[in-house]
């Protein structure tokens, strides 16, 4: 079987193509250096002359803030994480391959305590939720074989493309030891699951493998927590003594707004581990 990876050496990326590659099936990685997703001639003409029984898409422009305030950057959020999406529908579409694509606790509003359900209807709160809920909309009106699957809170091992940001949890550790930190404020407030990359590759391929029907699911770790409660987890587990407080939202100037609990509820497929033991794995 035949799977091209989008994003492959982003940090879900990589994570993927680890994971495919311990089978029996034909892994093509590409990153920004070897596809330009907006490019639709180039990404249908590539595509098409690979004729994969797959195509996975973990490609995503997630600056929340900058799109937020930045209307470039918005229309280049659009351009990636909405109408690229809809085409590499159309493409998959049209070859008869597999689309699986990556979305977004953010599409929803967080104003549900009782947490969302992969079919709640989408209410995003910022641009980057729009962007992400986009991409969900030109999926499903296009049609063919897909799956959307949803996640929050991403970590895991650095992503190897350029640029690529650390992860909460290594950014975290930085700060509170090469980057000098003594004290910490974290938001306590905004509520959601965390997301161990490793384990969402896993889930991405037992999901094609047992056949499962097409459609939206939730693959992000069981349990919920703050980034405060996240932060806290993760000194505990590194045994570093640092103060941290939790705080608000408000304390912080962040141009865009933030779900206050968007807990994905994962009623399709057996729970995943909760959070915390795997970041006790991968930070041991």
């Amino acid at each position: 079987m035949k799977i091209i990876i989008l994003g492959a050496k982003g940090m879900l990326g990589q994570e993927l193509v680890r994971e495919f590659s311990k089978k029996n099936y034909e892994v093509v990685g590409w990153d920004k250096d070897e596809l330009d997703i907006t490019d639709y001639i180039v990404t249908a003409t590539k595509i098409s002359d690979l004729h994969p029984d797959i195509v996975i898409n973990a490609v995503a422009l997630n600056a929340v803030d900058k799109i937020e305030e930045d209307e470039k950057v918005f229309e280049l959020a659009k351009k990636i994480n909405g109408e690229a999406v809809g085409n590499l529908a159309g493409i998959c579409k049209e070859i008869n391959s597999i689309l699986v694509h990556f979305s977004s606790d953010y599409v929803f509003k967080g104003d549900k305590q009782e947490g969302y359900k992969e079919d709640d209807e989408t209410d995003p709160v910022n641009k980057y939720g729009e962007s992400k809920a986009m991409a969900e909309e030109e999926i499903l009106e296009i049609g063919g074989k897909f799956y959307i699957i949803r996640l929050s809170k991403l970590f895991g091992k650095p992503a190897a493309s350029e640029g690529a940001k650390k992860s909460f949890v290594d950014m975290m550790i930085w700060l509170a030891t090469e980057g000098g930190k003594t004290h910490f404020d974290l938001v306590d407030e905004e509520i959601s699951c965390v997301t161990y990359a490793p384990d969402l590759a896993k889930l991405t391929r037992t999901i094609i493998e047992e056949g499962r029907p097409f459609g939206i699911y939730h693959g992000s770790n069981s349990g919920v927590s703050s980034w405060y409660e996240w932060a806290k987890e993760i000194f505990k587990i590194k045994k570093i003594d640092i103060e941290i407080t939790p705080v608000s939202g408000d304390k912080f100037q962040r141009p865009a707004k933030r779900p206050m609990y968007s807990e994905l509820l994962n009623t399709k497929l057996t729970v995943q581990r909760n959070w915390k033991e795997a970041l006790n794995e991968y930070l041991q």
